[in-house]
């Protein structure tokens, strides 16, 4: 019944459109939701292994569930299930990790320990929800306060030292730290309509002016051609396609915005 009314719940805040790009929608994109309602089902086992198959059934039965229940309503239809690939790992992962879970029960340094990786994750989803909060206020607000009373309402129940108290709350500090100060990387793909929308045939071929900015190739031919961009840095540089005796020439502009959010923009030469 917790699993079915996680599902529920869930799959109304993916659903209803007044719950769109809000902190209630992430629970279905982000882990903050489901490590808290996770944390609830081990804190209340007796055992390990109940931990872990208690945990196991409620991901088994409300991922899936979520996404059977959005299908009548997403335009992909059945095909929604596509994205269940990630859930349908994570739920396999939570039988050990509900099992090595459990001894955050203990309230010793191992405990805090097993329960470090969860303090950071945490603490990561927080920073990302925060360049919202500073840039469109008052989005995702809740979601920020929610990571944050999370860690803290953790380190209240699991720990017992203030020397305890103080590692877990230092070391999501000092990851963030390091993560804002390190060189950024850029590695990421998208599959992008062309803005003149020009029929492509399956002898269209692009040539990128500086590959190292983005590979580029056609996937898609015919009335609905797109073509698919793997980036490999922040920049501006142009690509060409060929396509029998018809060429195409584009600006293309890869950048991230306030929000921290990676763009793509494509102009027409």
């Amino acid at each position: 019944m917790f699993a079915v009314g996680a599902a529920v719940l869930t799959s109304i805040f993916l659903i209803v459109p007044i719950f769109k790009d809000t902190s209630f929608a992430k629970m279905g994109e982000t882990l903050e939701a489901w490590i808290f309602l996770a944390i609830i089902i081990i804190a209340n086992s007796k055992k390990p292994l109940e931990s872990a198959l208690k945990t196991f059934v409620f991901f088994l039965i409300s991922q899936p569930l979520i996404y059977l229940m959005q299908v009548p309503f997403n335009w992909q239809g059945w095909g929604i299930f596509q994205y269940y690939k990630f859930w349908f790992i994570l739920t396999l992962c939570t039988f050990p990790a509900a099992y090595i879970g459990w001894y955050i029960k203990k309230k010793n340094w191992l405990s805090l320990v097993i329960l470090m990786p969860i303090l950071i994750l945490l603490a990561l989803i927080a920073k990302d929800g925060i360049n919202h909060v500073i840039y469109e206020f008052p989005h995702l607000l809740l979601m920020v306060v929610f990571c944050i009373a999370q860690i803290l309402l953790y380190l209240y129940v699991f720990t017992e030292s203030v020397a305890q108290k103080i590692a877990g709350l230092l070391a999501p500090i000092v990851v963030v730290a390091a993560m804002l100060l390190m060189p950024q990387t850029v590695d990421f793909s998208s599959t992008q309509f062309l803005p003149d929308n020009p029929v492509l045939t399956e002898k269209a071929s692009i040539i990128v002016d500086n590959p190292d900015i983005a590979e580029i190739r056609v996937s898609n031919t015919g009335e609905d051609s797109t073509i698919f961009i793997h980036v490999h840095a922040y920049d501006k540089t142009s690509f060409t396609i060929k396509d029998s005796d018809k060429e195409y020439r584009y600006d293309i502009n890869i950048y991230e915005d306030s929000l921290g959010v990676s763009q793509i923009d494509i102009t027409t030469k």
